[in-house]
């Protein structure tokens, strides 16, 4: 049986991160607050519950580390897949549309655009992204 414990969860979700596996870092840091919830706060030692909001904290800055890492590397290959001009991407976007797909893509698309202040290029991808997303359900 794997183990199960918060702090061995944390410790593989850092190497992961530093062995630049940021989907397996993620699982980990899922597993380790999925096992971080079973601990009643009300019911614990001080020590303990220090000791717990210690490892929540890491996993979850291993975690924010992760998901930014990746999604830095689907902008790349976003980005890439604009440029090729081929018109591969616009056709699979038309066929997300036709299926009812395209819109809640567009809608989590926007929602992070109008968030933090993203770096430049990441912003100016994902903006020619919701554009081309946006022209893709109007032609439909």
């Amino acid at each position: 049986m794997a183990d199960r414990r918060p702090e061995k969860s944390c410790e593989q979700a850092c190497e992961s991160l530093k062995q630049q596996d940021y989907e397996v870092a993620v699982k980990h840091c899922t597993e380790a607050l999925l096992s971080l919830s079973q601990y009643p706060p009300a019911h614990l030692p001080e020590a303990c519950q220090a000791e717990i909001d210690r490892i929540k904290i890491e996993t979850l800055l291993y975690r924010i580390a992760s998901f930014l890492q990746l999604l830095l590397i689907c902008v790349a290959v976003l980005g890439e897949g604009l440029a090729k001009g081929d018109g591969s991407f616009r056709a699979v976007l038309c066929c997300m549309h036709l299926k009812g797909k395209l819109q809640i893509v567009s809608n989590v698309l926007s929602k992070s655009l109008m968030g933090e202040s993203l770096n430049g290029m990441v912003t100016k991808d994902l903006t020619r992204l919701k554009t081309l997303l946006a022209e893709t359900e109007v032609i439909m």
